[in-house]
Formats: structure tokens, C-alpha cells, sequence
């Protein structure tokens, strides 16, 4: 691959999705991208390392708003201080979201090659999918839209498919080759997916994408002008601020529809690098399941866990033990505050149920008992009538914005690491075992200017708990 600057490529990371088939692990508050599930890295920071060093721009990342910090923080700590973060003020599916990573990347290098990205998938052969990512950027320097067709390896149905066509010229290397696209093909049925799989000529879809920004942008006008109008509105709209660059609120405009819908099943240009480089999109715990190391029963297991007479489950505990007698093709996922078991076969279905806790109203189907913020994170311990127990560990160096509460007085201990607290106009000093009255009403602060996480315990008392109890004054990390 060049090391000339010109001929980087720029990987763009969507990072949006939800991941409810993987729930109670992946919520909409924390999704599976910032989870480790298929090595000791996040599926962020795993999406990112593939794409770094020579011949590679810095990163783009396209997220909610909500995730911007544990976006930034997870870069970080994979290295890639100097990616770029583009906020979505909401959803609107994968056209919008790479129609604004094209524009705002055309607005300095239109021919730059865009490597497009779902945070949220394993590869296991790197170096395989690298080879095929070669024959995709001549596809795309020669004006393709290259994706990525992956070489099934049983006749799945929850994929989408591609049928190739013949070899394109120009763009063979590193074993590789791009082909024409004769038609892309819906998730099949099980007697139609066996078929593709003993034909040979069908690939998964594997929803990756290469190709320029001024091609994007080309095609994007051509097949879907609502969705770039309104994006290009959001990049002239947009703003920056401590270094996250925020879509502007004509976002809201684009129509809401994939890239593939929007443009490469309509587009002329759509080339397809078969490949095999062990990809999944990990999209259930079957998935997982499919790509994890196994024990000799054929079993996952993750976390405090013990098994007996059991084969091929996948059972996976956060904290508590999960002990498992006698079952066979079953999923087990304990959290600190939900437990799923299903069949294995009908991993699936877990976002049927995730659908149904959402309509009963259960917070569990979207929020986690720990709560992540910029400056570290929070965790109830225990509720009560009047009062509320949290643990909350801030990271080093961070500091809470300057804020008050009118219903609620607290009483923090620290049990981990020192804590400056500002009280009013007082400026305190606390160490291990020590602690300090916050009365209703008092403006306050809590700092950790040390080098090790503070963990503190907060025990709160008054007619009302809620989060949205506070009045903020200063802010580090930019909110109201």
C-alpha cells in the first residue's frame, strides 16, 4: 500500500447501532462496539487497529451524541487520539452517515478512498481482509464502489447476499480481485440460502465499502439527493467543540434508509472483492457463539462460570457465578441486573423480547445499573424510600460539572484514591475513609487530581432522587 499522504485511505467507523439480538449485555445506553466479545479489545477498538499505520489516514468515527465520550475514550485508549468524531444529533441509518463522512472528507481531498466500517464486527484473518482491501481501492481509484462479499461457510439466513459477476479489469491484488455485482439479495429463506451456498457464485454482504468521496457524493446525488441535501445543510451547520465536530439539526431532514437500499442496489459502479477473511457481524449470541474458542464439549464460557454435562452453550456472567447442569444448546448471559436463557437457535429472537421489555416499560431493556459519563462512571447499590445508595469512580484527573440539587441533600465517603470537593466556597481535601456533608441546595463539586480511579460512595435522602434533579453552573465536557 502507497505511504504517500495523498493515497491514504480514511477509514470511517460507524459506530450507531444498538445491538438489542445481544442484550442484556448490549443496551441502547452501552451497545455491543464497546463491549470486548471477541478479543480483549472493545469491537471499536478492534474495528480501529485494523485500520491503522502506514497507507491509513487518521480515523473518522460517526456516533450518537450520547456515546461521543466513550467514543473518544475507547479511541484513546486503542492509540487513535487523532480520530476524527462526527456526532449524529439522531439516527437516521447508514446513507445519512456516510453521505456526511464523504462530504466533510471531499471538502479537503474529493478523491480520497473512504473505507467504510461497521464498529461492531469480527474479523479473524486481518491480514486476508488487508489483501482484499487492496483490490478494492483500485476498484475504487478507478471510480467503483467496492464492497466486501465474504465466502459463506454455511447457508446462513440472516444475512443479506451478493451474486458476482466477472472479474473487474485493473484491480487484481494481493490475490484478490474486484468482480461485477449481477444483483444484490435479500436475506433468504433456508432452502433459498442452501442453494447460494452450493452454488458457489453468492457472498454475505458484509456492509463493508470502498470507494472516493467525490464517487460517493456522485451516486448519492444520483440515487438518493433528499439524504445528501439534508446532510450538506448539516455539515454547513455544524459545530465544534472540544474537538467533536456536531452535525447541525437539518440532519433531521435526511430520509432515514441504508446505503444499500439508497445507492448500490441502484448504483452501475458496485464492485465485489470475494474474500474470506473469517468475518462476522456478530449480530447474536449464535453469532458469538459460531467465532469463539470452545471447550472440548463445544461450550463458550466467559466470566465466573461453571458447567457440568453440558455441550454447546455459550453462558457468559459479569459478576455472580452462573452454574449450568445438564443443558444442551442453550445461552445463559447474566448481568447485575437481568438474566436471559434461550435456545441457542433462537438467539434471534432476543430482540422480540428486548421489543416487549420496552413496552412494559422496563428500563433494563435500555439501560445498565452503571451509567458511564466523561468523567468515569455510576452504579446503584440500593434504593429505598427517601434515599439512594450509588457507588461512582472518577477517572483520574476529571472532574463533576459545578452543580446543586433541590431535592436531594448527600453524604459522600471516599473508599478509593483522594477527592478535592468544592462546598459552596469551601475547598476540601478528602482521603481514604473520609467524607463530607452536601446539604440541599449547596453548590458543589467533586475533582480526582490524583493518578489512581477515586471511587467514592454516595449516599443521597430527600422527597425526590431523579437524575434530572440538577442545575449545573460550570461544565468541563459541555453540557446544560
Amino acid at each position: 500500500m502507497s505511504t504517500a499522504p495523498a493515497a491514504q485511505i480514511v477509514p470511517v467507523i460507524l459506530s450507531g447501532g444498538t445491538g438489542t439480538r445481544l442484550w442484556p449485555l448490549s443496551r441502547e445506553g452501552y451497545p455491543k462496539q464497546f463491549w470486548p466479545l471477541a478479543s480483549r479489545l472493545t469491537m471499536l477498538q478492534d474495528t480501529a487497529s485494523r485500520a491503522r499505520g502506514t497507507g491509513f489516514a487518521p480515523p473518522m468515527v460517526v456516533c450518537n451524541d450520547a456515546h461521543r465520550f466513550l467514543v473518544a475514550e475507547q479511541m484513546r485508549e486503542a492509540g487513535a487520539d487523532d480520530a476524527r468524531i462526527v456526532l449524529e444529533p439522531m439516527a437516521r441509518n447508514s446513507a445519512a452517515a456516510i453521505a456526511a463522512a464523504a462530504v466533510i472528507v471531499a471538502a479537503d481531498q474529493p478523491d480520497a478512498v473512504l473505507w467504510i466500517l461497521a464498529a461492531d464486527h469480527a474479523v479473524a484473518d486481518v491480514p486476508v481482509l488487508l489483501g482484499a482491501l487492496e483490490a478494492a481501492a483500485a476498484a475504487a481509484r478507478a471510480g467503483r464502489i467496492a464492497t466486501f462479499g465474504i465466502k459463506p461457510i454455511r447457508p446462513e439466513t440472516g444475512y443479506g447476499y451478493i451474486e458476482a459477476g466477472a472479474e473487474v479489469a485493473g484491480t487484481a491484488a494481493a490475490g484478490h480481485a474486484a468482480r461485477e455485482v449481477a444483483r444484490f439479495l435479500e436475506k433468504p429463506d433456508a432452502a433459498t440460502a442452501q442453494g447460494f451456498v452450493a452454488g458457489g457464485r453468492h457472498l454475505w454482504n458484509s456492509g463493508m465499502f470502498v470507494a472516493t468521496a467525490r464517487t460517493l457524493l456522485a451516486e448519492l446525488e444520483a440515487h438518493a439527493p433528499a439524504v445528501l441535501a439534508a446532510v450538506r445543510r448539516a455539515v454547513e451547520g455544524d459545530s465544534r467543540d472540544l474537538g467533536f465536530i456536531r452535525l447541525g439539526a437539518a440532519f433531521a431532514d435526511a430520509p432515514s434508509i441504508s446505503i444499500d437500499h439508497a445507492v448500490m442496489e441502484k448504483t452501475g459502479l458496485a464492485a465485489v472483492v470475494p474474500c474470506d477473511p473469517g468475518w462476522s457481524d456478530v449480530g447474536a449470541w449464535d453469532s458469538l457463539w459460531d467465532i469463539a474458542p470452545k471447550d472440548a464439549a463445544g461450550n463458550v464460557a466467559s466470566g465466573p462460570v461453571s458447567l457440568l454435562d453440558s455441550r454447546n452453550c455459550l453462558v457468559r456472567s459479569e459478576g455472580i457465578l452462573a452454574g449450568v447442569v445438564g443443558l444442551d444448546d442453550v445461552v445463559l448471559v447474566v448481568t447485575d441486573d437481568a438474566v436471559l436463557a434461550c435456545r441457542r437457535d433462537r438467539a434471534q429472537d432476543v430482540k422480540k423480547l428486548v421489543d416487549q421489555l420496552k413496552a412494559q416499560g422496563r428500563k433494563e431493556a435500555t439501560e445498565h445499573r452503571k451509567v458511564y459519563r466523561p468523567w468515569g462512571s455510576y452504579e446503584g447499590i440500593a434504593l429505598g424510600n427517601r434515599f439512594q445508595v450509588k457507588r461512582i469512580t472518577v477517572r483520574p484527573g476529571a472532574k463533576l460539572s459545578l452543580q446543586k440539587h433541590f431535592h436531594r441533600a448527600e453524604h459522600w465517603v471516599v473508599v478509593g484514591g483522594t477527592a478535592i470537593v468544592e462546598r459552596d466556597k469551601e475547598r476540601i481535601l478528602l482521603r481514604e475513609n473520609e467524607s463530607v456533608y452536601l446539604p440541599l441546595g449547596c453548590v458543589h463539586r467533586m475533582e480526582n487530581p490524583g493518578m489512581i480511579p477515586l471511587t467514592i460512595i454516595e449516599v443521597q435522602s430527600g422527597p425526590y432522587l431523579g437524575e434530572d434533579d440538577i442545575v449545573r453552573f460550570e461544565d468541563t465536557y459541555g453540557r446544560s
